[in-house]
């Protein structure tokens, strides 16, 4: 299990504390490299840093290359697995690492992080004292929130731009497919936007939307007031540069479909590098995409729909029984839907604390978010211009002040848990660690795995 640690703004003396970072589905390089508020607030609080690769991402392969061969070895990706990894490692690291005995840990993460940072709150409250879970949908699960919320607030977003944007999208649908019937037509888009590879049939086309509709939901993830690299290179406030291509839905199918491709080369080719178009490649390269397709069927089961109404995609119902079928084809596993909110609570967190729910309502993650206080220590904290978990990002001069308000709440509540947790330490005069499992022979920590894989069966079936 590989992590990464800074202690230069470490206070030993004082008492500093661990901010920890509680890693997502991909390399902790990049989350360590996008995670700025930690780095900002660090010198203020002493604080040692630590960041966490989840099992399954990065290099932090339990089986090596053959992590992902069969359904008895990816069976152990699950969150509740990744939590327990963390939670064993913090107690080792304070446990050998000189100086953090009795150092009170917070924990920050953003989107799948910030879920994580949540629920090890719930699940782990005797390790951790409190989370920032910065754009964490906790509730984006079946019977929870409704399937069609994220695609509604991609919409939103565009509309914001402008209507004519959202409107010419809407009409895109119906132009590619009709060019995506005929030899001729596939043959000319393909040329238009300099594919890598050129269109050959309908499924080809079908692909290609299934891209557009992952590049439209990215924009509002990364909708950010000032150029960034989170997932592409992006200039300030993207959606806004996409729709200036987009501004007349009345145009022809070919000048539609033109205005469409420099549209969204503002988000696969804003620096000029590439040379083609490659829709086969939807995420950013430092995100583990086949592991979080794994993830996705063990548990993280996130209903989504569009109906081209409420919002301005092609009518797509949500279909479990197609969904599981492809998890069974893909990957030989059978999906468990409730075993997030039967494991984490779902809406039933109120017996938890010491947790801010940060989230940004350009987002469209944020739709499954916790955008109501559930109690004076379950805090939700909202960002009306704030894309995904924008405030644990760099302080920024093109900051909005909600963002910057959502800091100073942070900030204060983590000053709180620290109090907290010292008032509760001098009260007992020492805070017992349990005896754990070390390895000192090397510097990597050994992730721990149970003997047997969790059941990959239906609960019928259970």
């Amino acid at each position: 299990m590989k992590y990464l640690y800074n202690d230069t703004y470490f206070d030993e003396e004082a008492g500093g504390p661990i901010f920890f970072y509680t890693g997502n589905e991909g390399d902790i390089e990049w989350f360590a490299q996008n995670t700025g508020f930690m780095w900002d607030i660090a010198p203020e609080f002493g604080a040692l840093l630590v960041f966490a690769e989840h099992r399954y991402y990065g290099s932090s392969l339990p089986f090596g290359n053959d992590s992902f061969s069969s359904p008895e070895k990816s069976g152990y990706l699950t969150s509740e697995q990744a939590l327990a990894d963390f939670a064993d490692f913090l107690l080792w690291f304070k446990r050998t690492r000189k100086g953090v005995q009795d150092s009170p840990i917070i924990a920050f993460g953003g989107s799948y992080g910030g879920m994580l940072t949540a629920w090890m709150r719930i699940k782990y409250p005797h390790v951790i004292q409190g989370g920032i879970a910065a754009s964490a949908p906790v509730l984006q699960f079946q019977g929870i929130t409704a399937c069609n919320v994220f695609n509604q607030i991609v919409t939103n977003d565009f509309d914001q731009a402008s209507p004519n944007c959202s409107a010419s999208v809407r009409k895109s649908w119906e132009v590619l497919n009709r060019f995506g019937q005929s030899d001729a037509g596939r043959e000319w888009l393909s040329s238009a936007w300099r594919l890598c590879e050129p269109l050959k049939s309908e499924d080809d086309i079908g692909n290609l939307k299934n891209w557009l509709v992952e590049v439209y939901g990215n924009l509002a993830m990364v909708d950010y007031p000032y150029p960034a690299a989170f997932l592409e290179p992006l200039p300030a406030n993207p959606i806004k540069v996409v729709c200036q291509s987009l501004n007349d839905p009345q145009l022809t199918d070919k000048f539609l479909l033109k205005s469409l491709f420099k549209a969204v080369s503002v988000y696969f080719n804003y620096t000029g590098s590439s040379n083609c178009l490659d829709v086969s490649k939807q995420d950013a390269g430092s995100l583990g995409d086949f592991g979080w397709g794994v993830q996705s069927c063990n548990e993280m089961v996130m209903p989504m729909c569009s109906d081209g109404v409420g919002d301005m995609f092609e009518p797509l119902p949500w279909n479990y029984t197609s969904y599981e079928q492809n998890c069974l084809t893909q990957f030989g596993i059978r999906p468990r839907p409730n075993m997030a909110e039967l494991i984490y609570g779902g809406r039933n967190i109120r017996a938890s604390s010491n947790i801010v729910f940060s989230n940004g309502l350009l987002d469209p993650w944020s739709g499954g978010g916790v955008l109501e206080s559930l109690s004076d220590s379950l805090i939700a904290v909202i960002i009306p211009e704030g894309a995904h978990h924008l405030d644990l990002r760099a302080a920024h001069s093109d900051d909005p002040a909600s963002v910057t308000k959502a800091r100073r709440i942070e900030r204060a509540q983590i000053k709180k848990w620290i109090k907290d947790y010292y008032s509760a330490q001098s009260s007992t005069n020492e805070i017992p660690l349990p005896t754990i499992h070390t390895n000192n022979s090397s510097p990597e920590y050994d992730m721990v795995l149970p003997d047997t894989p969790l059941p990959l069966e239906s609960s019928e079936e259970y």
